[in-house]
């Protein structure tokens, strides 16, 4: 059973970076895909990234493209997510989850009640 937690967040001032952090275990050895997340208040959910793994491949939300930069640590079975530049924009409860699927370029959840999803972690971002 794949189970993802994520940390790290925090509060920024606008310009600031932050680092987030999906720590995963049970991965499947054929195979897996892992998505960022991220919801604010009176918004809908919001897809920042899908990482495919193992080989590395990144898709990004339009929004965070050039400012968000996610990668892996291997050794750590973790999934990160380097943020900067932020904007109060980005103020958000963010979580990872997967699989996910990029389908068009678009970035795509796991089905409600299928996969797997991290408690969420607060970013809070300050003008």
């Amino acid at each position: 059973e794949v189970q993802l937690q994520a940390s790290g967040g925090g509060f920024v001032h606008a310009g600031g970076s932050l680092r987030l952090s999906c720590a995963a275990s049970g991965l499947p050895s054929t195979g897996y895909s892992i998505g960022w997340f991220r919801q604010a208040p009176g918004k809908e959910q919001e897809s920042v990234s899908c990482m495919s793994i193992p080989d590395g491949t990144t898709y990004y939300g339009d929004s965070v493209k050039n400012r968000f930069t996610v990668s892996r640590d291997n050794a750590k079975n973790a999934v990160h997510l380097q943020m900067t530049n932020l904007e109060p924009e980005d103020a958000a409860v963010y979580w990872c989850a997967g699989p996910c699927t990029v389908i068009g370029g678009t970035i795509w959840p796991p089905h409600d009640g299928l996969g797997a999803r991290g408690r969420g972690t607060l970013v809070t971002v300050s003008s």
